[in-house]
């Protein structure tokens, strides 16, 4: 059976990212490491920020990025959306805990920016000053891995982290949606996905295993909140008498994919390997995207790949 892919765009809208380089002296620490540093940063609707995992670098990752300390790191992105009013500390508030309460604390860690040399007009955070408070007048400015980075001694030994990290306008909100006849196609469809963008550097897929189950609309019912899950697209309210439903015949779950990226291409690359790597899946009968008309944001990512000239720029 061929799968629809429909003619239409993911509305993305602009944000404010981050990245940073965490090193650890195997994959198994690495891992701790990231998943704390990326926990509980699945949607900005209630989290600090939305966060994940870029591509994983040196031994055992992409070996084109060579880590300062010759060790397997991982880069990884925080988002948060352009339009909120205090983004700047927001970002700050969001990287400085998640760095000084997941990263530094790690068995072997280290934690690098990806930008070893920024330019003058570059923003960026303090993040190193800040982290090395916790030496407790103990900490050091010293030379390590080429560059110059704040030593804060510990337990283990000591912690390494650079003393600036850049911060950029990015795109947050790229989208697809995989509808299928079964929860098992519309799921593999869904991971074959995610594995896609996680293969497209610059961009992150922050849902748990990068895959969300409870896509939302904008409001609710309920006037305290501000999303709600996205009845019409929900099969168990198919012919209910208040839900104008629009899944197609057939069509018993739908899995959702979110992308951020670095810019709006980073995310429109993926989006491409994305559907690409999904289509061909036993079962899954459409592949489409969240918008809202272009109300939310004006970074669209057309599911087609002629209609890209026709997107607006974040």
């Amino acid at each position: 059976m061929t799968v629809e892919v429909e003619d239409t765009y993911a509305e993305a809208f602009r944000s404010l990212w981050v990245e940073f380089l965490i090193t650890a002296r195997d994959r198994k620490w690495l891992d701790h490491a990231v998943n704390a540093a990326t926990g509980f940063a699945s949607s900005s609707i209630m989290c600090d920020c939305e966060a994940g995992v870029d591509r994983y670098v040196g031994p055992g990752g992409d070996e084109s990025f060579q880590t300062p300390d010759g060790r397997p790191g991982a880069i990884c992105q925080l988002h948060v959306p352009r339009f909120w009013k205090h983004r700047v500390p927001a970002l700050e508030k969001a990287l400085l805990g998640r760095v000084s309460q997941s990263v530094l604390p790690c068995p072997t860690a280290r934690c690098f920016s990806v930008q070893a040399e920024l330019s003058e007009t570059q923003a960026y955070y303090r993040l190193g000053r800040k982290v090395a408070y916790f030496g407790d007048r103990f900490e050091k400015l010293e030379e390590r891995y080429g560059r110059k980075m704040w030593v804060i001694p510990t337990m283990a030994g000591e912690f390494c982290i650079d003393r600036r990290f850049p911060y950029h306008d990015g795109v947050m909100g790229g989208n697809l949606w995989f509808m299928a006849s079964n929860e098992d196609a519309a799921l593999l469809a869904a991971e074959r996905a995610v594995v896609a963008c996680q293969e497209s550097p610059g961009v992150i897929t922050p849902f748990p295993g990068g895959v969300a189950s409870s896509g939302s609309k904008a409001g609710s019912r309920y006037g305290f909140l501000f999303a709600s899950t996205n009845d019409r697209f929900c099969p168990t309210l198919k012919g209910d008498a208040q839900v104008a439903s629009e899944l197609p015949d057939g069509v018993t779950c739908a899995m959702e994919i979110i992308i951020n990226g670095r810019d709006l291409p980073a995310v429109s690359i993926a989006t491409q390997a994305a559907i690409a790597a999904a289509s061909d899946v036993a079962g899954l009968i459409k592949i489409t995207a969240g918008n809202y008309g272009g109300r939310l944001g004006k970074s669209w990512v057309w599911l087609h790949p002629e209609r890209h000239a026709e997107r607006v720029g974040a």
